[in-house]
């Protein structure tokens, strides 16, 4: 392509080129944002068509399904558990059971009661996961004029592209499935090199980073905050230096999977000033949205991304026949159990994520959470999205404090006293005064969740608990655990105590 040959050209030619480009693709995104209704329609009516002949269609009559009642009808919602007996027949080889053909990849990924997940990945789906985080770049550079970056030296922080094969399907991590689909002329400034990015231990492999990285004109920088914070550590601890004074050029961060706002205030500090940021709603079931602007909140839902989504209101998730809503009946301000139907052959696929719509117009949304991480121990169902505007709003009231890492858990049985929620938390600098700090998060908890206010009040449970950890506390617990690096991640909170016995052992 002319683009590809122009873009290798020069330094200069790449930051030239995006900016015509990023307005085209912001058109092309207005253009479809404007219709959400008819495009999710289409999304469904093509789906179920290019599905009939498949085990799955046939199963669930995809040729009586002609609006989507019909198809509520026909396809109930399923988890990865229930979804599994069709996933096996995929890894024994067997072609158009989900989707036609065979998945171009399987994307492999933690699992619960079932152990390691496989994601199908199509020939169909494949490329949205690039495309997706390039728009994504793209509408910063259209809303912002900043493409100087695209000139630098951009790092994706993420997993091996080293793959297996199962059945012939190539499978591995989706961070390193996604870097196959990266395109040649954007390997010319992508770092780490392929080599590097192929060591399994993450600790060798960061030192290996920064030996490519410590001198190279670093301008974009992606991956999970925790992670990026540990490569942010490695080099200060090399250098003496602040990364700005590392990385002057360093000007746009790009994220996912993780709410950044507890990560913020001491990412920054390492940094030593403020950069713009990008974050990213990537999953192994597809791209489902992406920040498009830098002036209102939320993430751009991608409606035109060959998914058909449903949303479950969150307290009616667990009863026998929830209320599934498509895009037009969903209201901003409440929390939904997400649903997607997918050109990968997901079909009333409950990813276990709970979102919240900003905006409707576009269609923008927060992540609040996980279906399955709360704590309900007493019936206040203590979500995600509460522990952390609760963490942010104390941390605003303690401006000294920085933060590395937590996570909560309840105490049902206390040597002491009467239960209560256990938070352990990795300060990067620890409050003057804990007692007063652990006040305040407890007040601005009973301010966010009525239930745990009537329980603290009812003398059910006392005030919340601060157990600080040791520095590099979550690194050695996710080290133990093997799951140090790529994409993992500890859950915000649990319903019981695993995580916490563990983290309990690192206690300062």
């Amino acid at each position: 392509m002319r683009t590809n040959s122009l873009l290798l050209a020069g330094m200069g030619i790449r930051s030239v080129l995006a900016k015509p480009f990023a307005a085209y693709v912001a058109a092309q995104t207005k253009k479809w944002a404007s219709r959400p209704g008819a495009v999710q329609q289409q999304t469904l009516t093509t789906l179920v068509s290019q599905a009939s002949n498949t085990a799955f269609g046939r199963d669930h009559g995809f040729q009586d399904i002609q609006s989507y009642s019909d198809f509520k009808k026909h396809v109930p919602v399923r988890d990865y558990e229930q979804l599994k007996p069709y996933i096996d027949r995929i890894l024994t080889g067997e072609a158009n059971v989900l989707w036609r053909g065979k998945p171009a990849y399987l994307a492999k990924t933690s699992g619960t009661t079932s152990g390691t997940k496989y994601i199908p990945i199509s020939n169909e789906s494949k490329y949205s996961h690039f495309i997706s985080a390039r728009n994504a770049t793209l509408a910063y550079v259209h809303e912002t004029g900043n493409a100087k970056f695209l000139d630098g030296n951009l790092i994706f922080l993420s997993g091996s592209p080293e793959l297996e094969e199962i059945s012939g399907i190539k499978t591995g991590r989706l961070s390193g499935i996604s870097n196959h689909l990266v395109p040649a002329y954007l390997r010319t400034n992508q770092k780490p090199s392929y080599t590097t990015n192929c060591i399994d231990d993450w600790e060798e492999k960061l030192e290996r980073i920064i030996d490519e990285t410590l001198h190279a004109n670093m301008t974009l920088i992606s991956g999970i905050p925790p992670w990026v914070q540990m490569y942010f550590d490695r080099i200060h601890a090399r250098t003496g230096k602040k990364i700005k004074d590392v990385f002057p050029d360093f000007s746009v961060f790009v994220y996912g999977g993780v709410n950044f706002e507890p990560y913020r205030a001491k990412l920054e500090e390492s940094i030593g000033k403020k950069v713009d940021s990008i974050e990213t709603y990537p999953a192994s079931e597809g791209f489902i949205a992406y920040q498009d602007s830098q002036r209102q909140p939320g993430l751009l839902l991608l409606l035109n991304n060959g998914m058909f989504y449903e949303f479950i209101p969150v307290e009616e998730y667990f009863n026998d026949n929830p209320t599934r809503l498509s895009i037009d009946e969903v209201e901003p301000g409440r929390n939904y159990a997400l649903i997607i139907n997918s050109n990968a052959g997901l079909w009333g696929y409950s990813i276990g994520d709970t979102v919240k719509f900003v905006s409707k117009n576009p269609y923008r949304l927060l992540v609040t959470g996980r279906i399955k991480h709360f704590i309900s121990a007493f019936g206040e169902h203590v979500i995600g999205e509460e522990v952390e505007k609760a963490m942010k709003a104390t941390m605003q009231k303690f401006p000294e404090v920085e933060l590395t890492e937590f996570t909560v858990a309840p105490q049902v049985t206390p040597a002491e006293g009467l239960p209560h929620h256990e938070w352990f938390i990795e300060f990067g600098k620890a409050p003057s005064d804990l007692t007063a700090f652990a006040l305040e998060l407890d007040n601005q908890m009973r301010a966010l969740n009525v239930y745990y206010d009537d329980l603290i009040t009812g003398n059910i449970l006392q005030t919340l608990r601060i157990t600080p950890l040791k520095r590099n506390a979550f690194i050695d617990y996710m080290k133990a655990q093997d799951k140090l690096g790529g994409q993992n991640k500890v859950p915000r909170l649990a319903n019981d105590r695993k995580i916490a016995t563990e983290l309990g052992k690192f206690a300062s």
